[in-house]
């Protein structure tokens, strides 16, 4: 293997220099998770974890967080550099933490209408058990008093009973409203939870759900991976804030073009597009007008003007089968996409 981190004879430093490297290069910090990792890649320079390293780092792509998991390893919690792992992980880190707020808010509003559900029961319970004492009391009070006299303790009641009732109405009422503004919470965290806090776009966790209800529709699926070239070049070119302007822009791109269509942030630079009631060749067709349209904006630095150079995109795409897992789509689309990558990139690739 000829890639950027095979281990050479000829290569001055020892294993831990290089390890060293690689974790620099990567973003890592020397946790042990991030070293075991490092290690695996770097002493088997032939292995399969190496060998899917190289090629994902091809054109001096950092590797994401995703990426490494899905080859094993792990990323330690606010261990990362200023690659492109800490900035998607403290982007995570701040959507969840949103999360979570929504949620604990949500449970002391449940908490809260629980208790005014419980003392309403209460009440309801007790007026029942008041009502039978006083109807029960009145008889003998009718028989041995005037007749006035029995008006007046009816009155009684009936001027308690109307007191209680509205007491409960303001209650309900209150209640009502919890349970309104109870919806609007859930709403607002189902929805934080399945959005890409930086892009808007929906996330990963949408995307795998609207794949997994696909089947309720009728038509054609096709799924394609598509992601930004050499992105790494823009980072250290222009710094991440710049990054995260281009990547801004090309979902936003991506969304009007592929309107009616699911658009998603996959992750780092990468990002997935589910469209519905489209044979492939008309997918591969629309996608390539998409690209060209990407390829052919003029970016420019918002502070000086000067220009930012020419952002292109890299395409997979293939028709999903019926009752296909997702995993088994996903990973056809990105074999697709770096075969575009390795076809000279800005294309499109379809099968």
């Amino acid at each position: 293997m000829g890639g950027p981190f095979a281990v050479r004879k000829d290569e001055r430093g020892d294993l831990f220099s290089r390890i060293g490297a690689f974790l620099a290069q990567q973003g890592l910090s020397p946790d042990p998770a991030h070293y075991s990792f490092a290690y695996d890649v770097i002493a088997n320079p032939a292995g399969v974890i190496a060998q899917a390293v190289d090629r994902l780092t091809d054109g001096g792509v950092r590797l994401s967080r995703s990426d490494i998991e899905q080859l094993g390893g792990r990323v330690a919690i606010g261990g990362g550099g200023a690659g492109s792992v800490q900035d998607g992980s403290d982007r995570a880190s701040r959507v969840e933490n949103e999360a979570m707020r929504l949620v604990e808010e949500t449970q002391a509003q449940v908490d809260g209408f629980t208790s005014i559900v419980r003392a309403m029961q209460d009440e309801t319970r007790d007026f029942g058990r008041d009502l039978a004492e006083s109807a029960a009391a009145i008889a003998p009070a009718n028989r041995a008093a005037s007749t006035t006299a029995g008006l007046d303790e009816i009155a009684r009641i009936t001027g308690s009973m109307l007191t209680r009732i509205r007491d409960a109405e303001v209650r309900l009422a209150h209640a009502t409203s919890e349970a309104d503004a109870l919806r609007a919470k859930l709403a607002e965290a189902n929805d934080t939870a399945r959005r890409d806090a930086l892009t808007g776009l929906p996330n990963r966790r949408a995307f795998d759900e609207a794949f997994t209800t696909r089947r309720e529709r009728d038509g054609p699926f096709c799924l394609a991976v598509c992601d930004i070239d050499r992105f790494k070049r823009i980072n250290d070119a222009h710094g991440h804030q710049i990054g995260d302007r281009v990547l801004s822009a090309v979902a936003k791109t991506l969304a009007e073009e592929c309107a009616g269509h699911l658009v998603v942030r996959h992750g780092g630079e990468e990002f997935a597009v589910l469209l519905h009631g489209i044979p492939l060749a008309d997918a591969a067709a629309h996608l390539d007008g998409v690209r060209s349209v990407i390829s052919g904006k003029r970016f420019r630095l918002r502070e000086s003007d000067k220009p930012l150079g020419q952002v292109t995109l890299s395409i997979g795409v293939t028709a999903v089968h019926d009752a296909e897992p997702i995993d088994a789509a996903f990973d056809r689309a990105d074999r697709l996409l770096y075969t575009a990558k390795a076809d000279g990139r800005d294309r499109v690739c379809a099968a």
